[in-house]
């Protein structure tokens, strides 16, 4: 069960009511953690028995225990601190993300990560139809977020060299990937927004400071970090990734086509699958994924998360196929071009909406490739 399916989804989910009530009221000090963890479990089996019912192969927990789709899984390092952020610290399309401010305060390890038994909940919820992924962000995304154009001095502070703290990355995200391995993971994914930046090139330098020579072996460097994690992996661990524009409150906060970076993500990224957002102008064309090497895998972002308005079957088939101009149908997959709340608050749409969404992905996929 650990191949891909015809029709997949990125992850995340829109947090049911209750969820949010018990997350406020626990900020607030009126439940106790015990109390948040018991609505968490509940509504997490609520979700993978939706997903089961609509017929789909792969369950998460739908991010339901976390607040961003990937601080979460930085704060669960050691030398990794957080506070709440006061004006919000990243601008998605003219809207500013609360999200919490996160920093190093010293050097990173990462052991008993509590990503690794929110994951076991879900791995009890398999049966002989489903698999459950884990989702976190990319070693580049980590590595990416703490030496961009903000935080690179408390880095070299830290660490002395970048070279030095790229080593740590590596080894703290090593340490995971055997931990959730030995807990029965068989279905990684890396999230990575990093690629979704450097598609436009004015906010590749402002983002990460760099520009010309710099910034082309800045990235070199972000694929290789990915390469090294994926090369140390189990052999039969499946990694994938996700690359994004930004997703905050139905904004992002990149545009730009695959085109500038494809050679590097497409070509040498030894991942088995990419998910990729393709559901507006913003990501351009189909002709960059003549690029994919070997027989990777594409799936096709081409349904939205960010609008309740459900697509045209006929015309999302037509995409489809005009994809098959550059890369064979068979290496080609279908879902939504990402998740429905990469972070807490949610996209601009209602549960029901978003049910809608997964069924219509669903049945294009199998009108498609008839599996």
């Amino acid at each position: 069960m650990s191949q891909l399916n015809r029709y997949e989804f990125v992850g995340s989910f829109l947090r049911p009511e209750r969820l949010k009530e018990a997350r406020k009221n626990y900020e607030l000090n009126n439940i106790t953690k015990e109390e948040l963890t018991k609505v968490e479990d509940e509504c997490i089996v609520e979700l993978v028995n939706k997903l089961k019912e609509l017929g789909y192969h792969t369950i998460t927990d739908g991010e339901f225990r976390r607040s961003t789709w990937h601080l979460d899984f930085m704060w669960g390092f050691e030398g990794v601190e957080h506070k709440k952020t006061v004006d919000g610290n990243q601008t998605f399309d003219g809207e500013a993300a609360m999200i919490d401010d996160t920093f190093m305060t010293g050097k990173i390890s990462c052991k008993d990560h509590p990503f690794v038994e929110h994951f076991k909940f879900v791995k009890a919820l398999e049966d002989e139809n489903t698999v459950a992924k884990q989702t976190i962000p990319s070693p580049g995304q980590f590595y990416a977020y703490f030496t961009g154009a903000e935080l690179l001095d408390k880095a070299l502070e830290i660490y002395g060299s970048e070279e030095a703290f790229g080593d740590d990355v590596v080894k703290a995200y090593n340490e995971f990937v055997q931990e959730i391995y030995h807990a029965g993971c068989r279905q990684l994914q890396f999230d990575d927004c990093v690629w979704g930046g450097m598609v436009n090139p004015e906010l590749a330098v402002s983002l990460t400071g760099r520009k010309g020579e710099e910034l082309e072996k800045y990235k070199q460097l972000l694929l290789d970090l990915n390469n090294k994690v994926v090369a140390s992996a189990p052999v039969d661990l499946t990694i994938n990734t996700h690359v994004c524009r930004g997703n905050y409150h139905s904004t992002y906060f990149s545009s730009g086509a695959y085109d500038g970076v494809a050679d590097l993500l497409f070509g040498e990224e030894n991942v088995d699958a990419y998910f990729l957002e393709y559901d507006d102008h913003r990501s351009g064309g189909f002709a960059p994924l003549k690029k994919v090497s070997g027989d990777k895998k594409v799936v096709l972002g081409l349904i939205t998360t960010k609008k309740p308005d459900l697509e045209d079957k006929e015309l999302v088939k037509r995409r489809i196929y005009e994809a098959t101009k550059y890369i064979p149908l068979e290496r080609l997959y279908l879902s939504p071009q990402c998740g429905f709340a990469s972070c807490e608050i949610g996209n601009k749409l209602t549960e029901e909406q978003q049910w809608a969404k997964l069924k219509l992905v669903k049945e294009i996929a199998e009108e498609v490739w008839g599996d």
